[in-house]
Formats: structure tokens, C-alpha cells, sequence
């Protein structure tokens, strides 16, 4: 990925869509009625509808830099997992009027998006409320659902460029380089070098299909009552073609615990997708670095983008701090350790 289209993924969208204007595309494309209200995201326009049918909506407009594969690939790919698993807690895609599943616009301003309306799933954000293990296995076990529910779904942009995509980490190296000179970027950029030189050619050999790859709290939404249940799954906008155990590697970097092993709570939901997903050996023997790779890169890429839009720097840097202190305590464990645990709570101690 070169230095503009990295830029061009971040870059401005254009003159911001008003709630009554998305309110009006509303009706235009899906004959509905509601009041629209802006929700925060990174790269689209998205808007919650309160609909006057009494139901809730996500009106999304996409970044006019998106290719149009990409999000036709998005688009399948909810579709193919909701008909494999009906009970998935993800996203419903809402067809239009005319029956398709997304519409391509052209805005007042002469940007040009691709409109498209999902349900809106409703539970409490898991970064609001207090972890637990239960809470943490039944995550995994959604998580597995959800890969189990795609392993079969191919598409002609599965493998498209994209940021975080642990597999492609190299293309962190550009970025470093703009980040000020110190003992965190030289961190950094040792990890990075390492990754090329022992994680990747491993990476080869792996089972690979399309993965979520964005698992962070913000996208888990959890039963307000029980407080364990996962009631959603959301944010399908970093899918990617990759090694299936990257999905679990992004996921377990954000529950490390701050006890002397880091990986304890991450365990938990390791268990639960691997009772209803089971791992191989090949595969949780490479976790502890690629947990290591997710961490290095969210706060290689996090810091690089706040340097650049300050104005959305609380936003982008909400994970950088956790991440940074995660990865320096998972490092302290040491690769050794951590796969023997690992391959513990996978029942794979002993195997040869």
C-alpha cells in the first residue's frame, strides 16, 4: 500500500451530510419515515434512524475513497453469514425499495457514496461495563459463530488493501517513519522488522478466510440485563481475506489483563471460540506474537493518525494507551511462556 493510498483512506469525505438530508434519502430509497441523528465513526457517514414504524436503523454513506468491490464485498459478506447462521447477532443489510442491497449516490456536494441501511442492534457497548469470564467466553463463542458462518463466503475484493491487516504488517514501516524519534517508535520498529523476518513466511501455511478483524469493545455490544451475552457484533468495515487465527489475535488484544500474565483473561475467550471453532496447533503456537503484531500496530497507526487529524485525535487514540502498556507486559512474558499456556488452554499440552 503505497503512502497516498494510505493517506487517501483517512483523507477528508467532503461536505458533511445533515440528519435532515440523511432523513430524506431515508424515504427516497427505502420508503421509511424517522428522525436521524449522527453516530462517530472513522471513515463513513453513519446516522441512527429512529424510524416512525417504531423500529431502529444505521443509515450508512460510505467514504467516497472506498472502491466499490469493497463494499459490495462487505455487503455479501453480512448477507452470507446471516443466511448460514440466522441467529447471528450481527447487522441486518435492509434492501432498498427496488430490492438491491445498497444504492450508489451522487451528493449535493458531487461526492460520490454508496447508501446503504442495516438494523440496529441494541445491548450495552462492551468498553461501559465490567468484564467477566463468562462474558468473555460467550464472546468467543459469538466469534466463532461468526467465522463458521463465513468460511465459506469467496469474493473477487476479499483481498483488498487494507491498514490493519496483520498479515500485510509491513506496510506499518512508512508510517514509523514519521513518528518522532524515540525508545516507543524504536520499540516499534524492531517489532515490525521481526514480523517480516520470523512471523510472516509462518503465516503461509495457514488456513485462511474472511474475518471480521475488528473485535475491539467498541464494536461488541452485550445484554444490559445478564451483562454476559453478547447481543452484537458490529463494525464489519475491516473485513479481510486472511489467516483465520488473526481473527482471534485482534480480539485477545484487547482483553489482556494487568496481572503478571497478561494472557490470563484473554484465555477465556480463546476457550470459548475454541470449543465451538477448534484451533490448530500451527495456529496457537503463532498467537502470542501476532497478539504482539495487533498491539504494535494499533499504536503505530492510531499514533500516526492523530498526528495528522488532531481535531478526531480522543476518537483515534482511544485504544493507543492500553495497547502500548499491553504490548510492553506481553513482551515481559516471553514467547516460550506464552505458547506452553496457550497450547494449556487449547488442551494441547504435551501434544507433540
Amino acid at each position: 500500500m503505497s503512502d497516498s493510498a494510505i493517506d487517501q483512506l483517512f483523507s477528508t469525505m467532503g461536505s458533511a451530510t445533515t440528519p435532515e438530508a440523511a432523513s430524506e434519502l431515508l424515504w427516497q430509497h427505502y420508503g421509511l419515515r424517522g428522525r436521524a441523528s449522527v453516530l462517530n465513526s472513522e471513515r463513513d457517514q453513519n446516522f441512527h434512524i429512529h424510524g416512525d414504524d417504531g423500529e431502529q436503523y444505521v443509515l450508512k454513506l460510505t467514504h467516497p475513497a472506498e472502491a466499490r468491490g469493497v463494499t459490495d464485498f462487505q455487503t455479501r459478506a453480512l448477507l452470507h453469514a446471516a443466511s448460514r447462521d440466522p441467529a447471528l447477532p450481527i447487522p441486518r443489510v435492509i434492501p432498498r425499495l427496488d430490492g438491491a442491497p445498497y444504492a450508489a449516490i451522487t451528493l449535493a456536494d458531487g461526492t460520490q457514496r454508496v447508501l446503504r441501511l442495516f438494523s440496529y442492534l441494541g445491548g450495552q457497548p462492551l468498553h461501559q461495563i465490567t468484564r467477566s469470564a463468562a462474558q468473555r467466553r460467550d464472546l468467543g463463542a459469538t466469534l466463532a459463530r461468526l467465522d463458521l458462518a463465513l468460511s465459506d463466503f469467496a469474493h473477487p475484493s476479499a483481498d483488498h488493501a487494507l491498514l490493519w491487516d496483520i498479515q500485510h504488517s509491513e506496510r506499518l514501516q512508512p508510517l514509523l517513519a514519521e513518528l518522532p524519534p524515540g525508545p516507543q517508535t524504536a520499540t516499534l520498529a524492531a517489532f515490525v522488522e521481526h514480523f517480516q523476518r520470523e512471523i510472516q513466511p509462518a503465516l503461509a501455511g495457514l488456513r485462511r478466510q474472511v474475518i471480521h478483524n475488528d473485535l475491539n469493545p467498541y464494536n461488541v455490544l452485550v445484554d444490559p440485563q445478564d451483562q454476559i451475552t453478547t447481543s452484537g457484533l458490529i463494525d464489519f468495515g475491516d473485513m479481510v481475506q486472511a489467516p483465520l487465527i488473526n481473527e482471534l489475535a485482534v480480539a485477545c488484544s484487547y482483553q489482556l489483563s494487568g496481572n503478571a500474565n497478561p494472557l490470563d483473561t484473554a484465555a477465556e475467550l480463546i476457550a470459548g471460540y475454541h470449543q465451538r471453532c477448534p484451533l490448530r496447533r500451527e495456529e496457537v503456537l503463532l498467537l502470542y506474537e501476532l497478539i504482539l503484531t495487533r498491539l504494535c500496530m494499533t499504536v503505530t497507526i492510531t499514533g500516526w493518525r492523530a498526528s495528522r487529524y488532531p481535531e478526531n485525535k480522543t476518537y483515534i487514540l482511544r485504544n493507543n494507551g492500553l495497547s502500548w502498556d499491553g504490548l510492553q507486559r506481553l513482551q515481559a512474558v516471553g514467547r516460550d511462556a506464552a505458547q506452553a499456556f496457550l497450547l494449556q488452554v487449547c488442551g494441547m499440552k504435551g501434544q507433540a
